[in-house]
């Protein structure tokens, strides 16, 4: 144990971590100063924040899509949120945020607390896996050794403090194992807005971590397979949240992508450079777009799930949105909106407070009104909003709108 309290020595100066009076730690204090310093010094964040939406409109917008809006209320937009939530185990430095150029500077302005240059921008939307290839091979340039989370920058997660043990639980696990670890959610119903994680029987350790090997991944089902993905104990949610090594995940983009991981790999020294941009545009008009679940995940024979039930939703429908929202006696969820509701129930409305709304004789609607959009439609309709959206852009031609 001195031995190794005199070889992190040299890593801790490095990373500027004070070791004053490490020496004197007998060596279960060692491990727990080791544990809260390097190891975390040692772990990267990288948020996926380019995305627009459109399921959201006509609040979100392609000018200022969801993740950057406050839509449950709380004072905090989801990206905000999802910040706060990775920077209770991973140092602020190390927090990535992969998004759109367009969308730089509302990421600046609503965390602050990041380097700029810890800000990714793609030109062009290539789905997750450019996007995690990208952030990858920047981060090979800086720690090689990194153990990484890669999480959306829109999902509401309502127990911040199972959420962390989880990762801690997918961190432990990588770290010891070359492995790609996903999150799944226990399911509470048959969702079929989802993608679905068939985890092996067999835990991978003790059954309180939650550890299993991965046998399927199966795409958004229809709600009769839904119903039996539940019933069958074997399927979870799958969170799209993801955690490994940056030597794991590097191999598994060069084994299964390397048409894109070769695009990425080829930047080199480039990376944390003023050359950086450049690269990456060119990077980008080359590259195909293709998800990490299916060019990765999907293929390889490394992948565990952490099992977990922490409160999650990936909000991605007014839907989704409306069983967050605490509801009236009659199922209506109002938020902070002023209405007057008359024989009205299983209602959503989310209108601006200084202006009244009165629903009346109304069953099952969804009542959004922005300063420009009034939309009026059945609660259920969430798969016909793009096709709204698009027949806005053919009638209107406005891109404002949309």
């Amino acid at each position: 144990m001195e031995k190794a309290k005199a070889d992190y020595r040299e890593i801790f100066f490095e990373k500027n971590i004070n070791f004053a009076n490490v020496g004197n730690l007998d060596n279960n204090h060692f491990l727990k100063f080791l544990n809260r310093n390097y190891m975390q010094q040692n772990i990267y964040g990288i948020i996926m924040a380019g995305g627009i939406g459109s399921r959201f409109w006509p609040l979100s917008r392609e000018a200022k899509p969801k993740q950057f809006l406050d839509i449950l209320g709380t004072g905090h937009t989801f990206l905000q949120q999802t910040f706060d939530r990775l920077v209770q185990l991973i140092p602020a430095q190390n927090i990535l945020v992969v998004t759109g150029e367009r969308y730089r500077q509302l990421v600046q302005e609503q965390l602050p607390q990041i380097n700029a240059d810890n800000i990714l921008c793609e030109p062009l939307r290539r789905n997750t896996a450019p996007c995690i290839a990208y952030a990858t091979y920047k981060l090979l340039q800086k720690d090689p050794q990194a153990t990484v989370v890669v999480a959306p920058s829109d999902h509401c997660i309502t127990n911040d403090a199972d959420f962390i043990e989880t990762l801690k639980t997918a961190v432990r696990f990588t770290q010891e194992n070359d492995s790609l670890v996903t999150i799944g959610i226990q399911p509470s119903r048959p969702e079929t807005g989802y993608g679905y994680i068939q985890v092996n029987e067999n835990a991978v350790g003790s059954k309180e971590q939650g550890l299993c090997k991965v046998k399927t991944f199966t795409e958004k089902p229809n709600a009769e397979m839904a119903k039996v993905f539940v019933e069958s104990g074997e399927f979870y949610w799958n969170a799209g949240i993801f955690v490994w090594t940056l030597k794991s995940i590097q191999h598994a983009l060069e084994t299964y992508l390397p048409e894109v991981a070769n695009l990425f790999k080829a930047g080199g020294s480039r990376y944390n450079s003023p050359q950086e941009g450049k690269f990456i545009e060119a990077v980008y008009a080359e590259c195909k777009s293709v998800s990490v679940d299916y060019g990765v995940m999907e293929k390889a024979d490394n992948v565990y799930v952490v099992c977990s039930s922490f409160g999650w939703s990936d909000v991605g429908t007014w839907t989704s949105l409306y069983l967050q929202l605490p509801a009236d006696a009659n199922k209506n969820a109002v938020g902070n909106s002023r209405v007057i509701l008359q024989n009205t129930s299983n209602c959503m409305v989310k209108t601006p407070p200084n202006k009244l709304t009165i629903l009346h004789n109304m069953n099952g609607y969804l009542v959004v009104d922005t300063p420009d959009v009034l939309l009026v439609c059945k609660r259920g309709d969430d798969d016909e909003i793009k096709q709204i959206v698009s027949n806005v852009m053919l009638e209107k031609g406005s891109s404002d709108m949309v």
